[in-house]
């Protein structure tokens, strides 16, 4: 069994400040800001308009194709339904709710009478129903990746890695919700018709091994894996690897390896829903870094203001210089703290101006760190070459198009280079080169 990846870091964790304080509950916002987008897939059309009451719970967002229903995080007044500032960047689409503060439960919060008795396909409805997506951060709609599943999984892995700095919701989750863990895998082994359920976590979290240890005593199905304290050991692929010493290849699924994989808390979130009918409306998250007075776990109502969760957590000892969603590795800078918490929001930080400037890009010395510390043994310096070339042939030999940004080859580069914007780019420019070779194709076909 593989005990380790190729590549790899191992930065500071910065976990002490919040690693064992226990998890705080938000007191709801006066007003909420809830997107339309908080999955993969298209985004969800408004079900409410302009001075509707609604209650928490209720569905305000429907989906089509691709997605997951979105629902109101708090009982009141339906303030705005207008396009608003959005983490991915522009707009998107958000209803706006005022507070009632009466926190009236929406008539449509019933829990399944039996769940016992659902079949595979109710199961599947009732996870969809309650908008449960990807909480590791990809956003992946749960009931697709359940569905594609029945039938075809020979693992279910867990993911409890938690690999990224600063962030310790997860791990939070596992030591103080373990008995939802367990019922989310208790479901997941009877509709998937899994055998093994492998839970992942890295060696530096040992109240968590233990506390998923103890499940392990009340099911044999279930296999604790601690592994090294390397970043980023959370990926998907990565940790396929590490638990399974299976390799998804290029353009595959981990389904196509006979695996399925599920963030811990998703799996908390899952049986919340079976046992209490209330569907997705508040998330556990980190805020940490440091410009941030209080450091804490929080679990707030989504759509609730970045600064409402600041404020929360004492404000800031001093200015923050740049303020992200999720991890210093991966995380996205924002521009203001109006910015909402979402469904795959795992942590907020802010950081002082001296944590937050950036040392000056100079020219790439050749040193081979970012090709020898990448995961996927991909090469950064022919990527960037590939990119300045323009020519989508020699970029998509590259394969930059199976990076997954982690940031391991930034964190490693003497020369401060931006290669992680570098492949985002590459991968802008990969995909409209292959649309249009799409285009040519089709109009060729149609000329004959």
């Amino acid at each position: 069994m593989a005990q380790a990846f190729f590549g790899g870091v191992h930065p500071n964790d910065m976990k002490a400040a919040t690693n064992e304080k226990a998890i705080e509950q938000l007191a709801p916002p006066a007003e909420v800001v809830i997107p339309m987008s908080m999955h993969f897939g298209a985004p969800c059309s408004p079900l409410v308009k302009v001075g509707d009451q609604v209650k928490v719970g209720q569905k305000i967002g429907e989906f089509r194709g691709l997605g997951a229903p979105i629902h109101a995080s708090v009982s009141g007044k339906v303030k705005a339904v207008e396009p608003r500032p959005f983490s991915m960047g522009g707009k998107m689409m958000s209803v706006v709710i005022e507070n009632d503060f009466q926190d009236t439960i929406s008539e449509e919060v019933v829990a399944p009478a039996d769940p016992d008795a659902l079949t595979v396909e109710e199961m599947v409805e009732i996870v969809k129903n309650a908008g449960i997506v990807g909480m590791g951060g990809a956003t992946f709609p749960t009931h697709v990746k359940i569905s594609g599943g029945i039938g075809k999984v020979e693992y279910v892995l867990i993911n409890g890695a938690e690999c990224e700095p600063y962030i310790t919701a997860d791990t939070l989750t596992m030591t103080d919700r373990a008995d939802d863990i367990f019922e989310g895998i208790q479901l997941l082994e009877k509709y998937l018709g899994v055998k093994k359920v492998i839970i992942g976590i890295e060696d530096n979290k040992p109240q968590a091994i233990k506390a998923m240890q103890e499940l392990s005593k009340k099911d044999s199905a279930i296999v604790v894996k601690p592994m090294p304290a390397a970043y980023p050991q959370g990926g998907e692929k990565v940790l396929i690897y590490n638990t399974t010493g299976k390799t998804v290849p290029e353009g595959k699924l981990p389904l196509d390896v006979g695996c399925i994989v599920m963030n811990v808390t998703t799996l908390a979130c899952i049986a919340e829903y079976v046992r209490t009918g209330m569907p997705l409306v508040e998330k556990c998250l980190t805020v940490d870094g440091s410009a941030v007075a209080t450091p804490k776990n929080v679990i707030a109502p989504i759509g609730t203001s970045m600064k409402d969760v600041f404020d929360f957590c004492g404000g800031f000892k001093e200015e923050p210089r740049k303020v992200m969603y999720g991890g210093p590795m991966m995380g996205i800078a924002v521009p203001t703290l109006e910015e909402p918490i979402l469904k795959n929001t795992n942590a907020i930080l802010a950081f002082n101006d001296k944590d937050a400037t950036l040392p000056d890009e100079t020219p790439c010395i050749r040193c081979g760190n970012c090709i020898n510390h990448c995961p996927l043994s991909l090469n950064p310096p022919a990527i960037a070459k590939a990119l300045a070339s323009g020519d989508g042939a020699e970029i998509a030999k590259t394969k930059v198009n199976i990076c997954m940004e982690c940031g391991a080859c930034v964190f490693v580069c003497p020369a401060h280079r931006m290669i992680v914007h570098r492949n985002k780019l590459a991968k802008a420019e990969l995909r409209a080169y292959q649309t249009k070779l799409a285009e040519q194709k089709k109009k060729e076909e149609e000329n004959k």
